[in-house]
């Protein structure tokens, strides 16, 4: 390929009054490239004039379409490769052409197929919602991080939460933090067509919204929107938002102590991002982000109870079971229809108008959840389970308390058991920590029995001190125990007897 600078040579020669033929003699090049330098100022590259003639491969381009079409409905990572598809017509078709012919064929394809996009322009108030993964390190132990992100594409402004799960309850949690966040709620919200929101898609194109949402949608008031199924660039900015919050609020793997503490970072990150200066922009996002509250709606006085709604009974083991975990309930309520609460942290459980168990919420399958409080009562009657009560193995207790049983059971057997259950059961009344305190201080006094560790933890509580002796209950009458004599027998002795 012939320079710009020799491009310049002959162009300045023929200015000068040298020939075609002259130039091509003086420069050592063909006449035709006389020509060619003359029409261009600089070199055109290679311009091709006809269509790639491929004789070996133009019968076969037929057949290699019908198997890339196939594709489409099958998994991405079976779909047939260049590779392939050059060992399936040269071992089923008697193929002769090499692989490169059908590597540039498919390459071409591929490129001609592409979808193009239109650039959007995004009035102010709106916004996008979308889920994203990355791994974490919560209380310890590693674990996937689901991540609601919110994002308003006229200002950019985010808002980024995490969870255990997606799932329904999540997406309504999001949704409320993410307003109260920003403190207004949008006019529409952009989303894909996840089961959790979108439960069917009609034949008309109209969706069929899930139950928690619809409720949702119905008490904050804005429009949901959606992009086409498998369509994720229809909420592009929603998309990029996932990727960016993973980059920077997640990299190096974030560990936190709990939930709660890796959520307040994530949020004072969004509130921090507020005054960058993206490119292509000469205000900060918070500036452009008063345009988005703007046009805003106003939120309802109360937030939405983002929790999903289910009934139960109680089972002869004081279990209540929802989505496929079993969770403890009082003993007291055994074989009853009680209603059960799931929040995104927390499974909520009552009967009637009251609540009778709160449990963290667990996202294992065929787990059970106790609370060793619940049984109690029912091992205070069958006090032989004791040990081999289930809900009892994992109660992480002080190591006074094992103390207080073995000194009961030596002193009164079988009866100590009982009354070691029963002081358990002051956890029913009081605080665990008062409990500890009160039995470490019957140890020491070696005020080992039910009344005295009650009275002690009454005394803890109302910061008094104690007094194990009568003067404690003025109100009990005093008993006065006299000396017993003989004399007093002989009443009992008739004179017929005598």
């Amino acid at each position: 390929m012939f320079t710009v600078e020799l491009y310049r040579k002959v162009r300045l020669a023929c200015a000068d009054g040298m020939s075609q033929r002259e130039a091509a003699r003086h420069f050592g090049i063909s006449r035709d490239s006389v020509c060619k330098m003359l029409a261009f100022s600089v070199p055109p590259g290679y311009r091709r004039t006809a269509p790639v003639k491929r004789p070996k491969l133009d019968g076969f381009t037929g057949l290699i379409d019908g198997w890339l079409e196939g594709d489409r409905g099958v998994h991405r990572k079976q779909r047939h490769t260049a590779k392939r598809v050059f060992d399936r017509l040269r071992n089923e078709h008697d193929f002769t052409g090499g692989y490169t012919i059908v590597k540039d064929y498919m390459r071409e394809r591929d490129r001609r197929g592409r979808e193009m996009f239109v650039p959007l322009a995004h009035p102010p108030g709106h916004a996008q919602a979308d889920f994203g993964e990355a791994v974490v390190i919560i209380g310890g132990v590693e674990q996937k991080a689901h991540f609601f992100i919110m994002d308003l594409p006229h200002s950019d402004a985010c808002y980024v939460r995490a969870y255990p799960a997606a799932i329904a309850e999540a997406w309504v949690d999001g949704h409320v933090h993410a307003f109260a966040f920003f403190g207004k709620a949008p006019v529409s919200v952009l989303y894909d067509n996840d089961k959790c929101l979108v439960s069917k898609i009609l034949p008309d194109g109209t969706r069929q919204r899930a139950k928690l949402f619809n409720g949702f949608l119905s008490h904050y008031l804005f429009r949901d929107r959606y992009g086409r199924p498998g369509k994720g660039n229809d909420k592009g900015n929603a998309e990029g938002l996932v990727g960016y919050s993973r980059r920077n609020f997640m990299v190096p793997i974030p560990r936190f102590a709990t939930w709660d503490a890796f959520n307040a970072f994530l949020e004072d990150q969004c509130r921090k991002r507020q005054s960058d200066v993206l490119r292509g922009q000469s205000e900060t996002i918070g500036q452009r982000l008063a345009r988005d509250l703007a046009a805003m709606s106003e939120l309802p006085a109360a937030p939405f109870e983002a929790c999903d709604q289910a009934t139960g009974r109680v089972s002869s083991q004081a279990l209540v079971r929802y989505k496929t975990n079993d969770y403890s309930a009082p003993v007291a309520y055994g074989h009853r229809d009680v209603w059960i609460r799931g929040y995104v942290d927390a499974v909520v459980i009552g009967c009637g108008g009251e609540v009778i168990a709160r449990h963290p919420r667990c996202y294992d399958r065929e787990d059970m959840v106790f609370n060793p409080v619940h049984y109690l009562p029912l091992i205070e009657k069958k006090i032989n389970a004791l040990d081999q009560a289930a809900p009892l193995a994992e109660w992480d207790l002080p190591p006074e308390f094992q103390t207080l049983r073995r000194l009961m059971e030596a002193r009164m057997l079988k009866a100590g058991r009982r009354e070691y259950v029963q002081v358990l059961r002051l956890v029913e009344t009081f605080e665990l920590d008062d409990l500890h305190v009160a039995v470490k201080t019957a140890l020491r006094m070696g005020a080992i029995g039910f009344d005295a560790i009650k009275h002690l933890v009454l005394c803890h509580v109302e910061k008094r001190p104690p007094k194990l002796d009568l003067d404690v209950y003025p109100y009990l009458p005093r008993a006065n125990v006299a000396t017993t004599s003989a004399a007093s027998y002989m009443c009992l002795v008739s004179g017929d007897g005598a």
